[in-house]
């Protein structure tokens, strides 16, 4: 894969991500949020948005280590990245359009920020719904997705690197979204058209 190619899918998936979430897991303003990644990054943009660690803000406060733990122990796998995959799907033919990142003053845990996830469009929780996720499911199931993927990424990426925790990233997430790769950037091809 070339070096645009990849940004290119990087830039794909953040939107995926945002859509799915409205905003909230592609590297909300909480640090603890995306747990691979300490250092908080800025909102989602579709399509044309820079690679995830180009763009830090300051800090925001720190979620419970229950919910940090909860994060990290999220386990993907095939029938939550179908459900996954469905609901971006139905929220793009739905024009469900991703939010602004919240603001952390108002995010205390994890139920806080998945109420905001969800609640920036009245289309999205009843989605969700349907396709067998809570509220609070469906931002593990987006953060697990998304960190494997940074970590992936920061494989190649030396500046991402030094962003991860690696005590906080789960690896059989990692090995799943390897495998599932091209899956998953079909789907999020299919949404940058």
């Amino acid at each position: 894969m070339t070096h645009h190619q990849a940004r290119r899918r990087v830039a794909s998936m953040r939107w995926l991500f945002a859509l799915s979430l409205m905003g909230a897991a592609a590297l909300s303003p909480l640090p603890a949020a995306a747990q691979a990644s300490p250092r908080p990054q800025a909102s989602p943009q579709p399509q044309s948005a820079p690679p995830p660690s180009s763009a830090p803000q300051a800090s925001g406060p720190e979620l419970p280590a229950a919910d940090q733990l909860a994060i990290k122990n999220y386990t993907l796998n095939e029938d939550v990245l179908g459900r996954l995959l469905a609901v971006t799907k139905e929220a793009r033919a739905q024009n469900i359009r991703p939010q602004p990142a919240p603001d952390p003053a108002k995010v205390r845990n994890l139920d806080d920020l998945a109420s905001y996830a969800v609640g920036g469009d009245a289309k999205l929780a009843p989605l969700v719904q349907k396709h067998g996720f809570t509220p609070r499911e469906f931002l593990l199931a987006n953060l697990a997705l998304m960190n494997a993927a940074l970590a992936v990424q920061a494989r190649s990426d030396p500046n991402l690197a030094k962003t991860i925790d690696q005590s906080k990233v789960n690896t059989a997430n990692v090995a799943f979204f390897e495998s599932h790769q091209q899956q998953i950037a079909a789907q999020m091809s299919e949404g940058a058209k």
